[in-house]
């Protein structure tokens, strides 16, 4: 049997069922997107709701009512019988002969919701589900390894994949039908989910031989398109040409008006910007070089100066419905806001614009703001959907958007010495774009929800708005900050987006490297604590001192506390790979090597759990919490996150250069060479792969600096280093001390010496030592060689 499922005017794929896997579109990932990505999506919601799952008063709870996940939990009052991922579904399955029906979203995905709302609440779909099949709901934040294997086969059965992602298994978990969103009932163009139920219990009844024999040739081709090894190749391919043709790619699919490498919607992809200041300065006289900067330094620039950005409270919703980054998808996730606080730093390294580092900043600021836990961890998301007033029906953007009249009503002061009557409402409204009639079109909003309303878009720099009505820039700068705080506190009294306050290891290492990196680059002492803080918490409440494991989640309680799903969720791939990141950052801003020992007690349990010694490389899961799936994958794809793998050789790196352990290095090498094929044959798909590797074959940097920590004469070499863009090195305090961490690892340190006994730098590259510096002036110029 086939199907085809699609939402109404929405970012949707067409999603088949039965057939042997194709191709899937060049560079897209499921990660990147709670929708497929055939066509634009609209900003607004569809459908009547009253607030989800609000009124349950007289509802009776299903088994989800007994999860931590807020996505179960949003679930737990539909007339579904529910199961969570576990053996008691798979044992009912069994011993019922019934289909499994796995329906895997998070918490944030406004598709998710309307799902739920508009399917999962009916009462006889709720009964077709719980009678014919055993049904079975999944966060896929809390089981990537769940959502990766099954939408392996979505993406490889259909047009595309995202979220809402459903499948159909037999009882042995294989799968055999998927798509995404169902409406709830056929259309014009699209068939509804009932159909699809009482077809496939149709089908299972009549022709269940074929369809058990169908799902086996698929999870045979899976297995064998999904395999990732070493093969007989000996070491990776060439550095200079991944990159040369990873550049190109990215060239040829540049926007050049409004930055960014797609048409709509488009996403930050932060590894791709990554990429760029990467190859920049390794082609810094030549005119790709310059190109690659200039690109991302403009998807920069338009991007904060887009809708996508809220500039009311900082941060960055989750992509943009067009090309122009004017009306977003109002998600904010903790990864974005995390990746983004690196780049916008690495912006104001290299352009010494203080644009980017503001923009750094204010990302920052949102996260410190809206997705702290008291105790130093950070949550995972807010949703895009809130009511527009208390009581009324969620919808997306509510909570972001405004009217003209809103604005000129809460800023009538006049502006003194304009050159035409003038008040501060109509000088924002100018500025930032906003009209009577709204900014957000019919084809980004088909239900008309959001029409009269506005996305705040930066349209004039500064000077034009300035010359415009006669004024200073920094009054008008002065003016247009005053308003935008009024916006602010006015917004603080809206209902305000859901939070999903699970806290997931892997997110809380990437937002730890971008408070450390962004507190080195700006010196900003705050922010490194904020990092500190967020390692503590990791260390704390998501690390099991008994078997060295992280835990995957935590929850907030009630007041600060923490709590946790029994059993613990142990940790996936990503887990540790962006923590030990986060931690080898953390250790580079603070220079407490606490930091750095726990980051290789960590990478020693990764390597025991995870890494395929056959093959080489690591799975994403470990080999005992994926019992029972059809495939034990490796992730191959940098897309809104990066991949564990690529992180993981970047992390071995730099980990042999802290130590000197070669085997560190010898594995980052077997790591790349099993993902050859995949980079010559997409490495655009691979960018912070292909950056391990061309950091692989040219060596880190080691600068070492010897002083006292707490002297500002250290402290003045160590901002020295912090403040340009090296990417491609690891930075050593050498206190003097025989018996610390790093002489131990790295005997030479002890045999460095301060120069007249002023803290003194040495920079290793190549095995050759630089002459001792002692001025930050001359350390730079090296540097900068």
């Amino acid at each position: 049997m086939s199907h085809s499922s699609s939402s109404p005017s929405k970012h949707k794929g067409e999603h088949k069922g039965r057939g042997l896997p194709r191709g899937s579109e060049r560079g897209s990932s499921s990660r990147d997107k709670d929708r497929s990505s055939s066509v634009p999506m609209p900003a607004g919601g569809k459908g009547s709701r009253t607030g989800g799952t609000a009124n349950t008063a007289q509802k009776v709870p299903n088994r989800l009512i007994n999860e931590k996940s807020p996505y179960l939990l949003q679930h737990a009052y539909n007339p579904v019988d529910w199961y969570p991922w576990g053996q008691e579904a798979f044992d009912k399955a069994r011993k019922e002969n019934k289909p499994i029906f796995l329906s895997v979203g998070y918490s944030t995905c406004h598709w998710c919701h309307m799902m739920e709302e508009e399917t999962f609440q009916n009462a006889e779909i709720g009964r077709l589900l719980s009678e014919d099949f055993v049904s079975v709901k999944v966060d896929r934040e809390e089981r990537p390894d769940v959502d990766k294997v099954y939408m392996t086969f979505v993406q490889a059965t259909s047009s595309g994949g995202g979220w809402p992602m459903n499948v159909w298994l037999t009882p042995s978990l294989q799968p055999f039908v998927g798509g995404t969103y169902f409406p709830p009932e056929d259309g014009l163009t699209r068939v509804g989910f009932r159909t699809v139920l009482l077809r496939i219990r149709e089908q299972w009844k009549q022709n269940k031989s074929t369809l058990l024999e169908s799902s086996q040739r698929v999870t045979s081709a899976l297995l064998a398109r999904s395999e990732i090894s070493m093969g007989d190749r000996l070491a990776p391919p060439s550095g200079a040409t991944m990159n040369s043709r990873c550049f190109q790619q990215l060239n040829e699919g540049y926007d050049e008006e409004h930055g960014g490498f797609a048409e709509a919607p488009k996403f930050p992809t932060p590894v791709i910007l990554s990429f760029l200041f990467s190859y920049w300065l390794g082609h810094r006289l030549t005119q790709d070089g310059s190109r690659a900067q200039q690109m991302a330094l403009h998807t920069l620039k338009m991007m904060a100066n887009g809708g996508i950005r809220d500039h009311v409270g900082q941060g960055f919703h989750r992509y943009s419905t067009d090309r122009q980054w004017q009306v977003p998808h109002f998600e904010k996730m903790l990864y974005d806001q995390a990746q983004l606080a690196v780049s916008y730093s690495q912006a104001f390294q290299i352009s010494g614009d203080e644009f980017y580092s503001d923009v750094a900043k204010g990302t920052l600021q949102y996260v410190s703001r809206s997705l702290s836990h008291r105790s130093g961890g950070f949550y995972s998301a807010e949703d895009a959907d809130s009511a527009p007033e208390r009581g009324a029906r969620p919808r997306e953007g509510a909570f972001y958007v405004w009217t003209v009249k809103e604005v000129q009503h809460l800023l009538p002061e006049p502006v003194a010495g304009a050159s035409e009557p003038l008040t501060s409402g109509q000088l924002l409204t100018k500025h930032y774009g906003l009209t009577e009639a709204g900014n957000i079109s019919l084809c980004q909003d088909p239900p008309g929800e959001l029409q009269g309303q506005n996305v705040l878009t930066v349209r004039y720099s500064l000077e034009l708005t300035a010359a415009r009505f006669g004024l200073d820039v920094e009054a008008v700068q002065g003016l247009l900050t005053s308003g935008l705080d009024k916006l602010f506190q006015v917004r603080k009294q809206r209902p305000k987006p859901h939070l999903d306050s699970k806290m997931l290891a892997a997110w809380n290492g990437l937002i730890v490297s971008g408070y450390a990196v962004t507190g080195a680059v700006l010196g900003i002492d705050r922010l490194v604590s904020c990092a500190t803080n967020g390692a503590k918490f990791l260390k704390r409440h998501m690390f099991d001192v008994a078997t060295g494991r992280l835990k995957r989640t935590c929850y907030a309680g009630t007041g600060a506390t923490v709590e946790h799903s029994t059993p613990p969720r142990w940790g996936f791939l990503e887990d540790y790979a962006f923590v030990v990141r986060g931690l080898l950052d953390l250790y580079e801003a603070s220079q407490e090597s606490a930091w750095l020992e726990w980051a290789l007690r960590l990478q020693d349990t990764q390597d025991s759990l995870f890494w395929d010694s056959q093959g080489g490389g690591y799975f994403c899961s470990e080999a005992e919490l994926g019992a029972g799936l059809p495939l034990r994958v490796k992730d191959d794809q940098d897309g809104s996150e990066p991949s564990a793998n690529s992180v993981a050789a970047h992390n071995l790196l730099r980990l042999h250069g802290f130590t000197g352990h070669k085997d560190w290095r010898d594995k980052c090498a077997r790591l790349l060479t099993a993902f050859s094929e995949r980079m010559r044959r997409v490495p655009v798909a691979l960018p912070e792969m292909v950056r391990a590797l061309s950091a692989h074959q040219q060596g880190l940097k080691q600068i070492v600096v010897c002083g006292d920590a707490q002297a500002k004469d250290t402290k003045a070499l160590l901002q020295c280093v912090h403040s340009l863009y090296i990417p491609n090195k690891v930075l050593i305090l050498a206190d003097g001390d025989p018996s610390s961490f790093l002489s131990r690892q790295l005997p030479f340190l002890s045999t460095l010496r301060r120069l007249e006994d002023r803290a003194t730098a040495y920079v290793y590259e190549n095995q050759a030592c630089s002459m001792p510096i002692t001025e930050p002036c001359e350390l730079r110029k090296l540097l900068l060689q």
